[in-house]
């Protein structure tokens, strides 16, 4: 008679199996491990064999140098050819710039801070837009699936926020962005720590939502791509439907990024401007 020491023991079914290399797959692609381990592993380059990448370099953090490299490339090489003629590129970036000064950090911000914390703005959403649309092509990962990396661009917003409003408003000022006016004295006691610890509310949020909504997309596209390996051909319509989530991915990848730069630009405009 079997035990249940004795089914544990027993190898796996033939479909347990499968289920068990989609859920690794799937754990690879979203954490962030070491090139060269799990099914996300970087091979020699077919074009230039012999070169691995470095094993002490996880892949979050090598999308954010490939990330950070396409910027500085784009921006400061590309952009800077066009020698004042104007390319497709470089009106597609200048649209975008444009749009996230006149409609994100003025209408937040106002005119004056607003024009001075465009560079900031951008850098944030262009970062974020590479790194998510990085996730969509394959052998790569998406960063902003990490909360590590969307915890550190919250934290950066928050550092703006309080040096920022510090810097600009003085102590007495940024204080009173966390006492609402027009109140009764006894409340101000009580809406004061309410005030200090929605910053750090808001901080999460950030922090939140990007990591939740770009997790989510790509665990449910590999999930039904799993349901093909697990169930076989009779799975493959299923991948219509991955292929109309991946779709909706792209959108994804773009509004995410304009969310966040534009919750930073209001988030900051509530302790620059507290009368507001």
């Amino acid at each position: 008679m079997a035990t249940p020491a004795d089914s544990l023991a027993a190898p796996l079914t033939d479909a347990a199996l499968k289920r068990q290399q989609v859920m690794e797959y799937i754990w690879h692609h979203i954490l962030n491990t070491k090139p060269g381990h799990g099914p996300m592993e970087w091979h020699p380059l077919p074009f230039v064999p012999g070169i691995h990448l470095p094993d002490w370099l996880p892949l979050h953090q090598l999308m954010l140098l490939i990330a950070g490299l396409l910027l500085i490339v784009g921006f400061c090489v590309l952009y800077r050819l066009r020698k004042g003629v104007p390319t497709h590129f470089s009106i597609v970036l200048e649209t975008f710039i444009v749009f996230i000064r006149d409609e994100v950090a003025i209408p937040s911000l106002g005119e004056h801070d607003g024009k001075k914390l465009t560079p900031l703005l951008c850098t944030i959403f262009f970062f974020i837009l590479v790194l998510n649309f990085m996730g969509l092509f394959p052998f790569f990962v998406t960063a902003t699936a990490n909360v590590h990396v969307t915890a550190a661009l919250s934290i950066l917003v928050f550092v703006v926020m309080i040096v920022g409003g510090l810097l600009k408003n003085g102590p007495l000022g940024l204080a009173h962005a966390f006492i609402p006016g027009g109140v009764p004295l006894v409340l101000k006691f009580v809406l004061f720590p309410l005030e200090v610890v929605g910053v750090f509310i808001k901080t999460f949020a950030l922090t939140l939502r990007l990591f939740a909504n770009m997790l989510a997309g790509h665990v449910a596209i590999f999930s039904i791509i799993g349901m093909v390996v697990v169930f076989g051909p009779i799975a493959l319509p299923a991948l219509l439907m991955a292929l109309f989530i991946l779709l909706i991915e792209v959108l994804v990848a773009l509004l995410q990024a304009y969310v966040f730069t534009l919750l930073s630009a209001v988030f900051i405009g509530q302790v620059f401007h507290p009368e507001h």
